[in-house]
């Protein structure tokens, strides 16, 4: 039994698998529309999802099953006490596979260890996004064709983004990655990407605190909210929640077939009148969630279509 918690759980080559697949998926989603007739999938969510929950959701319709599960801490029997080992061991009577997000560092982790079903990591705290990332790999390749020799820029609170911690470890892998890193001093990647993840493996990178000035070098623009759950005091997420805004004036600098990449849900950090720019792919981002996230649905259940 396989579970995906980390990015790198899955091999460069598994990973392309599963994107042939998702591409697939796209071109005749009605071949798939009965893979996972009885079974199940719950999604136990321990903080507030819109796009994750409902894309899981979604992909395990899309493919005939059905799903269980909540929507917040509230709602389950932690509220009560009860430890992510028993509700684990509780929801593996109930359905076939299951994704968790947790605002705590490792609980999917944790999770998998008790498991006898396929956990899938949904977000875990300020750490990692891997069904994010598999969304972002899709997204990349289906706009420019490979997911080799580019130059990526990630913008905003790239200390707390999991989605950028992850996105990071998996692009390492690939030949002729260079990452612009931009970000306020106090929002900087955290020490252990810096140097396990680009130093180790001579990932070439710059770290700025200016979008404008490097706009012109960039293949891809991932932009990040300033995300207010992660700080500590309000006084300092009102200091930098506008750091970054991302208007038509600063993509007149960008190249012509640069791709615009969000995890959404966007605050300010992208004006609305950049919505109607070919280059802003975002919400096409939100549809390739759900393919993908199908496919690794198949992948981890092990149900293969004829």
């Amino acid at each position: 039994m396989k579970h995906l918690i980390d990015p790198l759980d899955l091999t460069v080559e598994e990973i392309k698998e599963l994107l042939d697949v998702a591409n697939q998926i796209e071109a005749d989603p009605q071949r798939y529309a009965h893979a996972c007739e009885g079974k199940k999938l719950a999604t136990l969510f321990y903080e507030p999802s819109t796009r994750t929950r409902l894309s899981f959701e979604a992909a395990m319709l899309n493919l005939g099953g059905k799903v269980l599960g909540f929507s917040s801490a509230d709602s389950s029997s932690a509220a009560k006490g009860e430890s992510i080992a028993d509700t684990i061991r509780v929801v593996s009577c109930y359905a076939d596979i299951c994704a968790m997000r947790h605002p705590k560092e490792g609980a999917p982790l944790v999770a998998s260890r008790f498991s006898k079903i396929p956990v899938i990591n949904a977000g875990d705290g300020g750490h990692q996004h891997p069904t994010q990332t598999l969304t972002d790999l899709l997204t990349i390749r289906s706009l420019k064709g490979r997911l080799s020799d580019l130059t990526i820029g990630l913008c905003g609170d790239l200390k707390f983004g999991r989605t950028v911690h992850s996105l990071i470890k998996s692009l390492a892998r690939y030949q002729g990655i260079r990452f612009v890193l931009i970000s306020p001093n106090e929002l900087r990647i955290p020490d252990y990407i810096r140097e396990e993840v680009l130093r180790s493996q001579h990932i070439p990178f710059e770290e700025v605190e200016s979008l404008e000035s490097v706009m012109p070098q960039l293949d891809i623009l991932y932009m990040t909210r300033v995300q207010r759950e992660r700080f500590f005091n309000e006084e300092d997420y009102v200091r930098l929640k506008d750091s970054y805004i991302l208007d038509m004036e600063k993509m007149a600098n960008a190249k012509p077939d640069m791709a615009i990449l969000h995890p959404l849900p966007r605050v300010n950090e992208i004006a609305v009148e950049v919505d109607n720019d070919p280059r802003a792919a975002y919400f096409k981002q939100a549809q390739y969630g759900v393919y993908v996230r199908m496919a690794l649905i198949l992948k981890l259940l092990e149900v293969e279509v004829c």
